[in-house]
């Protein structure tokens, strides 16, 4: 069969599609190392290319975030028009299948690693399930090195992505993972994981493990630190703010090659934390947990969350102080989006805050529900300020050449991915001024 994975893309000059820094889908890549020979596949990611509906495929395989199903649904529904067959998976996808079911001959509801042949084998036969679901969770020995050559050879900084752990052991209300994963952790054996890293330690750029959480089996992480010193790699990850009290950590981090740590701190306010169920957090330990991955050669990449219900007007401001004072080296700073299949989500439903449910909205970008100390138009306009005072070139200036930062190996990534952003924000909020009559309806 001729397979076509195909990967919606946001809106053009939307908030995500004008940033220079893409990412590949991960999943594919494992997707085409799991299919067997005899099989020809394309892959389309329309961040990059556009979808060719000449292509002459025998099953388009499609997976989609929330904000991005809804073009997935119509690329579905084009070429089912046309009398191809179509599966579609992913987390959306995953939290409503009867949804996604309208648009597709087939929908896999969670991991798809274990099922992929069969699909595969359903396809050929003509005998495609409606719903596919695993029994069990994947088992990480099964999981194979991902196949990145169906990828591009341009168009993604990280293209050399790789997972050897998944799930969270954490329950954060917001958080799509412990939706799709229910929970779980699970490592991925550390030879395996180095066999996969051998292959791309002769390709340029960093390798970016996609874990949500690196760290979770702390065994499992020295394990492969252990195994990656003397490498020369470059990479950055995932990990909780618990990382900072492990300094035995941080050394072998810093000496297997890690740049850079992606910290969920998520909010300033300490009730915020405790309603989000972040209890591994500690606002008192934010500007030390920062100070001690600095001071071992590494950058910090913090997600911070605007619109909790302990959230201010004032969050903003003392979100842009805090960022300037402690030499942050990037930030994602969404609004508060309440995806589906999440705890917040169900919450705010039944609290009647929700907005709207035009799937194209919950983009991070938009606030689709009623936050309880501010307006609607103050919690966006607050979005705006907290990216573009951030992305600024006062403040990137301020934080990526204060005394001690300029030497942190961390710019090497942190320094282009900033200086990107500064005019991408400011192209983006131009756009959405212009795109939010026409997408947001309803959106008061």
């Amino acid at each position: 069969m001729h397979i076509l994975f195909v990967v919606p893309g946001w809106p053009k000059k939307s908030f995500w599609d004008v940033l220079y820094f893409k990412f590949p889908p991960l999943s594919i890549a494992t997707l085409a190392g799991l299919t067997p020979p005899g099989h020809t596949l394309s892959y389309v990611d329309e961040s990059i290319s556009s979808v060719d509906y000449s292509l002459k495929a025998d099953l388009v395989a499609i997976t989609a975030m929330t904000p991005l199903a809804p073009r997935g649904y119509e690329i579905a529904d084009r070429f089912r028009q046309m009398g191809v067959k179509v599966v579609i998976g992913g987390i959306h996808a995953s939290n409503m299948p009867e949804e996604a079911a309208g648009h597709a001959d087939a929908v896999v509801v969670g991991e798809a690693d274990e099922l992929w042949q069969e699909i595969l084998n359903d396809a050929e036969h003509g005998n495609l399930k409606h719903i596919y679901r695993q029994e069990n969770f994947t088992r990480m020995e099964l999981v194979p090195p991902a196949d990145r050559s169906i990828y591009p050879k341009k168009g993604y900084f990280f293209e050399n992505m790789i997972q050897t752990t998944r799930g969270c052991p954490y329950r954060c209300e917001f958080c799509t993972v412990t939706a799709f994963f229910g929970g779980t952790y699970r490592p991925r054996p550390v030879d395996i994981i180095c066999k996969e890293v051998a292959g791309l330690s002769k390709t340029p750029g960093y390798i970016f493990f996609a874990d949500d959480n690196l760290i979770a089996r702390s065994d499992h992480a020295h394990s492969l630190m252990e195994q990656l010193k003397g490498s020369r790699l470059r990479w950055v990850c995932q990990a909780p703010i618990t990382i900072a009290k492990d300094r035995s950590m941080l050394k072998e981090f810093y000496q297997s090659g890690c740049h850079g740590i992606f910290i969920g701190f998520e909010s300033l306010e300490q009730d915020n934390l405790k309603v989000m169920g972040k209890t591994q957090n500690s606002v008192n330990f934010y500007e030390e947990c920062i100070r001690r991955i600095h001071d071992h050669g590494i950058g910090v990449y913090g997600s911070f969350v605007f619109g909790y219900d302990h959230d201010t007007t004032a969050v903003f401001d003392k979100f842009l102080e805090f960022a300037n004072k402690n030499t942050l080296d990037g930030a994602f700073l969404p609004v508060l989006t309440p995806f589906p299949g999440t705890r917040i989500h169900k919450r705010l439903k039944e609290e009647g805050r929700i907005i709207t449910e035009d799937w194209r909205c919950y983009d991070m970008a938009t606030v689709v529900y009623r936050p309880k100390n501010m307006t609607v138009d103050q919690l966006q306009e607050g979005f705006w300020k907290v990216n573009k005072g951030f992305y600024s070139i006062s403040s990137t200036l301020r934080r990526l050449f204060m005394p001690g930062s300029i030497r942190r190996r961390s710019n090497i990534v942190f320094m282009p991915m900033s200086f990107g952003h500064i005019p991408a924000v400011r192209k983006a909020y131009r756009a959405f001024n212009g795109l939010k009559g026409s997408r947001g309806q309803g959106v008061k």
